[in-house]
């Protein structure tokens, strides 16, 4: 009795080590997943004083902050695939320390042409993070519900970590320089890269064929190039050259890489990953990014350009948002316990729908409160959606692919949201510009000050200088003007969520995503045995030469 009673107890302390470990590797995990959703949105706020100290031309400083989203887009869905070769721990390793020497570059930058190479250098690292985090995860939690609170988890910290970008740059603006925003990764990556060392586990190599360099090559080529064309659309034009010319080489070859797909005998992306029950989940989260991250960046010049907020004060408004987020996929993690991943996912993205609905209401007098039940609603709309359709992506490539799993997860909504931002921004000022040149060609000789007409902050920069009675005018007519916009964009960003939901329920199979003790037994079909005998019954009758 008394062997018995120490095996249960040595087995019980053994069980709660392993739980103890699983939950530091799932820190480190996440908190890399975290410095990659900082990175996104940091900077955002920096850019005044990042762009006075460098003396960075205005194409200059969109590409500092473009360039990691760019390269982070063009090589994920390539850094995947090396990922399940190379092994997960060891390219989470790689894209840290990648980041950190990146951000120690960034730091020490004294041109622009240096910004935008360290940027640029920690969107390839987080490549190799973003599919590396999801695939480690889905590698330690093989028990389906721990797996689903895993990826929820997941959701909501990338989530969080793109929503606190901007408090947390504001307030090292604010404190110290826009250079802290780059040395704030530095012991932040080197303590997450030891964390990994003592706790991650490191699995074997998922796959070991030979990665498929053609295939590498065409979607990573083909991906920079629609993502520099999204990204340079607002300020070159749509229907310029440049623009034009990068979606036709873009879409020319991506199209080429789908057919090297279908041909080559060891693609990147086998059959299987290409079925809808992974691409219409997926497409599904590239809508959603596309109104959550557009939102976010019409939210942040409403609350400076109308509501007068400091780049630090526009950040903690914005707080409700990942609060929300994080509700939201903890919600997901019950919820596709007794419903189907479908089911959720579509319930998110109505949610989100309905939020941008709520946005499109808003007036010059709706004030904070109505934009903090905005963010409320599709937080727990994002978190949903998140949560279900990460959890969709991965049940269905396996655990051999996924590395390739995440990175089409990840590729898509990092898309998407290049896309939303692109496109909102685009709506939201070509509205605002129409509207302030009416305006100002009713004021009267002169107008206004041009820089009244290229965004509502600039005309609120304008009106300081400006004489009472023109001041007054040109504040109303700049708030009217972007509050139109915003709706115009809100609108645009709900009927792509609305689309998205749609897509969803009628492309994604019926699937529980409960466990199996969860699931209801299939119907059997009782009519098929019958039908075998009367068929067996009817050719012995016409053998023996009678009537069945």
């Amino acid at each position: 009795m008394t062997g018995e009673i120490r095996t249960e107890i040595a087995s019980f302390h053994a069980g709660a080590r392993n739980t103890r470990k699983r939950r530091a590797s799932t820190a480190a995990v996440c908190a890399g997943l975290f410095l990659l959703g900082m990175d996104l949105t940091v900077l955002n706020v920096a850019i005044p004083d990042l762009q006075t100290a460098l003396a960075s031309s205005a194409g200059q400083t969109q590409w500092i902050v473009d360039a990691y989203a760019l390269v982070l887009g063009g090589l994920v869905l390539t850094a995947g695939g090396v990922t399940d070769r190379i092994g997960r721990r060891r390219a989470f390793l790689a894209g840290l320390a990648l980041c950190a020497l990146a951000s120690l570059a960034g730091a020490t930058a004294a041109v622009p042409w240096q910004l935008i190479a360290a940027r640029g250098a920690m969107g390839a690292g987080a490549s190799l993070i973003m599919p590396a985090t999801l695939s480690l995860l889905t590698g330690m939690f093989p028990e389906p519900e721990r797996r689903r609170r895993a990826i929820s988890l997941w959701a909501a910290v990338g989530g969080v970590g793109g929503a606190l970008g901007p408090v947390i740059g504001g307030w090292l603006v604010s404190h110290h320089s826009w250079r802290a925003v780059f040395w704030l990764n530095v012991p932040f990556a080197a303590a997450v890269i030891v964390l990994t060392l003592l706790v991650v586990p490191a699995p074997p190599p998922a796959r070991t064929e030979p990665v498929d360099l053609p295939g590498t090559v065409l979607s990573a080529t083909g991906l920079l190039a629609l993502v520099w064309a999204v990204i340079e659309g607002p300020g070159r034009g749509w229907t310029s050259t440049p623009v034009l010319t990068a979606s036709a080489v873009g879409a020319g070859l991506l199209t080429a890489f789908g057919v090297w797909l279908r041909r080559a005998p060891a693609a990147m992306l086998p059959p299987h990953v290409r079925r809808r029950e992974v691409t219409v989940p997926a497409a599904a989260l590239a809508m959603m990014a596309f109104g959550m991250f557009g939102a976010l960046f019409v939210l942040s010049l409403y609350l400076q350009g109308v509501l007068g907020c400091t780049p630090w004060q526009a950040g903690v408004r914005t707080l409700p948002l990942p609060a929300a987020l994080v509700a939201g996929a903890a919600l997901a993690a019950v919820l596709t316990a007794r419903l189907t991943h479908r089911s959720v996912l579509v319930t998110g993205l109505a949610v989100v729908a309905g939020s941008f609905v709520l946005l499109a209401g808003t007036t010059p007098e709706s004030g904070y409160p109505h934009l903090a039940l905005v963010q409320v609603v599709a937080g727990v709309g994002a978190g949903l959606t998140a949560a279900a359709g990460t959890a969709a992506v991965m049940e269905s490539v396996g655990e051999a692919y996924a590395g390739v799993g995440s990175a089409v997860n990840d590729a898509t909504r990092q898309v998407g949201a290049t896309l939303g931002v692109a496109v909102q921004g685009s709506v939201l000022a070509t509205v605002y510009r129409d509207r302030i040149s009416e305006a100002s060609a009713s004021a009267g000789p002169g107008g206004w000050p041009s820089a009244a007409r290229e965004s509502v902050v600039a005309a609120a920069l304008a009106g300081r200088h400006a004489a009472p009675a023109v001041r007054s005018h040109l504040l109303t007519a700049a708030t009217d003007a972007f509050v139109a916009g915003l709706a115009r964009s809100a609108w645009v960003a709900a009927l792509v969520a609305v689309t998205g939901a749609v897509a969803a329920w009628r492309g994604m199979p019926r699937l529980a995503a409960a466990p199996s003790s969860h699931r209801r037994e299939p119907r059997r079909e009782p009519r098929r045995e019958p039908r075998r005998e009367l068929r067996r019954e009817r050719r012995t009758a016409q053998n023996s030469g009678t009537s069945p």
